[in-house]
């Protein structure tokens, strides 16, 4: 990781021990650097809750639920709206070692297995794993509620369903020219010196 973690909880191997149940909450500081890490407005409230039972001496089983509210922008309107998060999630906590190198067969990914999370060996961050589930959770294209495409053309119109720029009342020489006409004209081997 090059970067360090804007929100770094570690909790000691030695800590977990047959199970241990952690809550962490990002601090106003932690919660600004993170509203610039994921691109967003602001980041208002940032808790995570972790029941933690051990798999083998190296690997931990992480599930959590996950609170949030946060403000975005809405991608139809550019106004900032809040948001209010809640999910629950599982992870795998595994040492940096075991973790698959950058290729890999997508064939053999168990979709209904827990997302594997490196650890050091000694501490596990559930702080940053708590981060990167809120970056999953944020919509890569927010909406305000209410805000729809309602006047939006799925399809391209026909030739004469234009509306009022192609009404049949207009004389010809007053009507808007089809763009795609010349297209047509090319298509059958018509060209326009």
């Amino acid at each position: 990781m090059s970067h360090s973690p804007e929100f770094s909880r570690r909790i000691p191997l030695s800590r977990v021990g047959a199970g241990t149940e952690e809550t962490v909450t990002a601090t106003p500081q932690e919660r600004e650097a993170l509203a610039r890490r994921f691109g967003i407005p602001a980041v208002h409230h940032l808790e995570c809750r972790f029941v933690l039972t051990p798999e083998s001496k190296t690997e931990i089983l992480a599930q959590g639920r996950l609170s949030a509210k946060v403000t975005q922008e809405c991608v139809i309107t550019a106004e900032k709206f809040d948001d209010v998060l809640a999910e629950t999630f599982v992870l795998r906590f595994i040492p940096e070692s075991q973790m698959p190198e950058d290729e890999f067969d997508i064939d053999s990914i168990n979709l209904d297995a827990p997302d594997d999370v490196p650890h050091d060996g000694r501490a596990l961050d559930i702080g940053e794993a708590a981060a990167e589930q809120l970056a999953l959770m944020l919509d890569p294209y927010p909406r305000l509620p209410g805000a729809g495409l309602e006047n939006a053309v799925d399809v391209a119109p026909v030739e004469g369903e234009e509306g009022d720029d192609q009404s049949e009342d207009l004389p010809e020489s007053e009507r808007r020219p089809n763009p795609f006409a010349a297209l047509v004209g090319l298509k059958n081997g018509d060209k326009k010196e």
